[in-house]
């Protein structure tokens, strides 16, 4: 068995003055060759590893405090300490230590540590003027006390002399009992003039000094002389607070006296530090820093001794679960934990690692989604921020628990439901607990840290359980949001009406919807299958974009967001999705509604396009000009329209030419007409290309037709052919019209094409009722025909203020 007595724990203070545990091992003093002298080993217990080796300096200033710790500076800024798990083994180092430097094993620090500025003064004062000279502790003598407290403050080794001097004959005791006698007699001069001393002996840090200031005995007599601040016309009430307001509750009751002595204690110097001290100037700015390590390691001490007490937790636990406990036992029992779960931020990664552990094993999870369903405001909050605890530790721990769940309880009662259903139903005007609720499922469903080496199917299964179980009800205030009921049915292509939106007017149900929209966004981003698969299920992006008319631009803007980011992601399935349902109408709509205007939602409508344009987006170009570009090309404070008009003429001119270039391969590879024909095909009555497949010696009938049809076709093409536009550019009407988009009929038009390839009534072609006898070549080009009504209506349309342009199927 090892020897607890030499169980220690090595710490070092980092630059924001915390102190950072190295690890758990065991100390020995030895005669280290290598630095000549007796020195400090530290080997840790886990594996041996040495964790410190510290020579003994002569010269070096060490300090002991609280019992069981022992601190030093090696080199500017680099302070260490060791925590002895039992105060045998800290006084055997201790005296270890003293012996190397010849000190008296009584003191409680080896040496005066020495500024640089009076190093020199120093080595010229005599070994025996280790202490200040104190004045009789009397009460016509607090004055001059006072002055010798507040002098020494600016000069490092009269602090150290003056700290000593308190510390003999239990001359601070004393000084505490005059403090009795002033209040007694109410002789306020008295008083004020103990306020600074016993505020000059803080600023002192010193451990040894706090020990005995922060006892049973003495604690309350230290509150009382910060009370009478000279500044303050009437004194504060801090005892009075602490003794009656402030009141201990064991929510079980603790029969270790040491570990209330310790839980009184820390809340108290808590408070002195927190309430009663006044915020440090820059020049005391360091004068504390011994008060937030003696803070610090009674915390520790606190969570450890609770930590291994583990039938206090299990009690608990088990009062917190069951359904006879009271609602206000409930409360403090989940306050408790929340305290508990707190202070444990003060341990360091490996000692928090333990301590989460443990309260996994002892149940805190199915305790969390008991408390969390509850109707008391106050057991949710804390149960809340205990779970944020719990998830910023470890979101694999909740994750492995809730794919537990399905096979034992219902899906209403699911933790991550649970979770959701509380961030919905957030009662506070601003949805606070909601914005807390919605980081914490995002740091769940975070793929990123999903890739732990010993789980790599984490992530597959763990999507898969939140896309059964949970999406659904996520997305709940989202459809209902977006949806008619009584006119839908169900079914989620019928029109969506304007009504459907009396929900999402609602400011605090629009900020909902945009924290879930934010959610959402995140998984088409980070999700990729699933959010795909659940999108195309339930058509969300066209119920999504319904909230484009809300009244609050922020969701208008949350909803152009969720289309941005799935265009972002140049998924063609997204991409025939969206053009097969339309879906860029109510975007469009809105931005013509938005007029002139030039504010945030014209500029994110105009990044999407402009996004769509630079990343050269082939089938989402193609689908917007061949439909909305009569409604867009009057916007020129951009030229992202001219922009998607002219990539799109390059993909026409590109299949074109590809076109041209397979006619050639094929008049080549033909072989079987003249070297003077340039054609191999035959165009039908719709003017579509045909492929010819065999040779003329096995057709000659078809091969004559087709000579005799050549000479006409030629004809036809040269009076056809697409006419130039003022700018040199071919001008196209497809039955894709930009015309029909804004709603005029096209009476005039011609058709382009036969009856077996006419427009269907949405505006897009319709599939061909009879198939073609003959094999078709179908080219990009469809029915290339200049309508001599195009320039009325040119003109018609440039009459139309940009205020007051067309909505799109109107």
């Amino acid at each position: 068995m090892s020897d607890t007595r030499r169980r220690v724990k090595v710490y070092t203070l980092n630059e924001d003055r915390q102190w950072d545990d190295r690890g758990t091992g065991h100390v020995s003093s030895t005669f280290v060759e290598r630095l000549k002298g007796i020195s400090l080993l530290v080997r840790a217990e886990s594996d041996g590893s040495l964790l410190l080796e510290s020579k003994i300096s002569p010269n070096t200033a060490y300090q002991k405090q609280q019992d069981t710790l022992i601190v030093w500076s090696e080199a500017e800024n680099y302070d260490l300490a060791l925590s002895f798990q039992e105060k045998a083994g800290c006084d055997e180092i201790w005296e270890k230590i003293c012996q190397v430097q010849g000190k008296d094993p009584a003191l409680e620090i080896t040496q005066d540590p020495i500024d640089e500025s009076e190093e020199e003064r120093f080595e010229e004062m005599p070994e025996t003027s280790h202490l200040v000279e104190l004045p009789p502790c009397e009460l016509a003598r607090l004055e001059e006390i006072a002055d010798l407290v507040t002098s020494v403050l600016s000069s490092p080794i009269r602090r150290e002399k003056l700290a000593l001097a308190l510390m003999s004959e239990g001359y601070m005791k004393k000084l505490l009992q005059l403090f009795q006698v002033c209040e007694d007699l109410d002789n306020r001069e008295g008083l004020h003039h103990l306020y600074e001393i016993v505020r000059g002996v803080l600023f002192l840090n010193k451990a040894a000094l706090f020990e005995v200031m922060f006892s049973d005995d003495c604690i309350m007599d230290v509150v009382g002389c910060l009370e009478f601040d000279p500044s303050l016309v009437q004194p504060k009430k801090h005892r009075e607070f602490l003794t009656k307001t402030a009141k201990f509750k064991e929510v079980i009751p603790i029969t270790d006296s040491e570990l209330r002595q310790k839980i009184h204690q820390t809340y108290r110097v808590q408070y002195i530090q927190d309430i009663i001290l006044p915020t440090p100037s820059v020049f005391e700015e360091n004068f504390l820093s011994t008060l937030t390590s003696f803070i610090f390691f009674n915390k520790v001490e606190i969570v450890s001794m609770l930590q291994e007490d583990e039938k206090f937790l299990t009690e608990v636990f088990a009062q917190l679960t069951d359904e006879a406990t009271e609602d206000c036992k409930r409360r403090e029992l989940v306050n408790f934990f929340k305290e508990f779960c707190a202070f444990s931020q003060t341990l360091q990664p490996q000692n928090r690692d333990a301590f989460f552990k443990t309260l996994a094993n002892l149940g805190i999870l199915p305790a969390l989604e008991i408390v969390m369903g509850m109707d008391d405001l106050q057991v949710r909050a804390a149960a809340t921020d205990i779970f944020s605890y719990l998830v910023e530790f470890s979101p694999s721990m909740v994750r492995e628990f809730v794919m537990q769940e399905p096979q034992q309880t219902d899906d209403d009662v699911l933790l991550i439901n649970v979770v959701i259903k509380q961030m919905i139903c957030d009662s506070d005007p601003e949805l606070g607990g909601a914005v807390q609720l919605m980081g914490l499922l995002r740091t769940l469903i975070d793929p990123e840290n999903m890739l732990a080496p010993t789980n790599k199917t984490e992530k597959t299964e763990f999507l898969s359980f939140f896309y059964k179980y949970c999406m659904q009800v996520l997305t709940v205030p989202l459809l209902a949001s977006t949806v008619d009921e009584k006119n839908c049915k169900g079914d989620l292509s019928f029109p969506i009406v304007n009504a459907c939106l009396c929900l999402s007017d609602h400011f605090q149900t629009a900020q909902l919807l945009a924290l879930i929209l934010e959610l959402l966004t995140f998984c088409v981003e980070h999700h990729t299958y699933h959010i795909k698969t659940y999108i195309m299920n339930k058509d969300l992006l066209r119920r999504v974009l319904v909230l484009m008319n809300s009244k609050h631009t922020f969701l208008a803007l949350c909803a152009l967001r969720f289309m941005r980011r799935i265009i972002g992601q140049k998924d063609e399935y997204y991409n025939r999705y969206i053009v097969k349902g339309n879906l860029f109408e109510p975007v469009i709509n809105t931005l013509l509604d938005n007029g002139t205007r030039y504010n945030l939602l014209n500029s994110a409508i105009i990044e999407l396009f402009e996004f769509i344009k630079v990343e050269d987006i082939k089938s989402l170009i193609a689908h917007i000009i061949d439909n909305y570009y009569k409604a867009l090309e009057s916007i020129e404070y951009v030229q992202t329209f001219k922009g998607l008009k002219g990539r799109y003429e390059q993909e026409k001119d590109r299949q074109t030419l590809r076109l041209n270039r397979s006619v050639s391969r094929y008049r080549r590879d033909a072989r079987t007409l003249d070297e003077d024909e340039d054609e191999e095909m035959w165009f039908n009555e719709d003017g579509e290309a045909i492929e010819k497949s065999r040779p003329e010696e096995e057709f000659p009938e078809s091969f004559g037709k087709y000579m005799e049809a050549k000479k006409v076709k030629e004809s036809d093409n040269k009076e056809n052919f697409p006419k130039r536009t003022p700018t040199g550019s071919f001008k196209f009407t497809f039955s894709h019209s930009a015309g029909a988009a804004n709603g005029t009929n096209g009476a005039n038009c011609k058709p382009a094409t036969s009856p077996t390839s006419a427009a269907s009534p949405n505006g897009s072609p319709a599939k061909s009722a009879t198939p073609p006898a003959t094999p078709v070549v179908k080219t990009a080009m469809v029915g290339l025909v200049d309508y001599p009504d195009d320039e009325d209506e040119e003109d018609e349309d440039e009459e139309q203020s940009p205020r007051k342009r067309p909505r799109l199927g109107s």
